[in-house]
């Protein structure tokens, strides 16, 4: 991977991160109160997910064409720069406790985030997929 194409996927990984926070506020502000925690967060996370595969799909011409291990690469480096944000961001900023923060893991309570972790691996390499590259 370039320095030019990782610094494109990074920006579109902002776009992402500023998507999944209004998503995350509009969580807390509407689907809670229409829907009950419990219902919420897996919504949250299934709508998140299909934003995750659209901005992918929207923004699949800035990355050019590639193998499908640069696609790979794009997924897992937008995985772990959520990762990093979501433990550096929820730890020292909303100072959230480690244990809270892993709670995004536990499916049992309808946190969807593995799912969401998954949807930005493959995004790019099933979009190319999709574009025929």
């Amino acid at each position: 991977m370039t320095v030019s194409l990782f610094l494109k996927t990074s920006m579109i990984w902002f776009i992402i991160a500023i998507l999944a926070i209004v998503n995350g506020i509009f969580r807390e502000s509407v689907l809670v109160s229409n829907l009950g925690q419990s219902m919420a967060i897996p919504v949250s996370g299934i709508t998140l997910s299909f934003i995750i595969f659209i901005v992918t799909y929207v923004s699949f011409p800035l990355f050019g064409k590639h193998n499908s291990l640069t696609y790979f690469l794009i997924g897992l480096q937008w995985v772990l720069m959520t990762l990093i944000f979501e433990f550096l961001f929820g730890h020292y900023v909303i100072e959230k406790s480690w244990s809270s923060i892993l709670q995004v893991f536990n499916v049992m309570t309808g946190n969807l985030f593995i799912i969401v972790l998954l949807v930005s691996l493959i995004s790019p390499l099933l979009v190319a997929k999709i574009k025929g590259v």
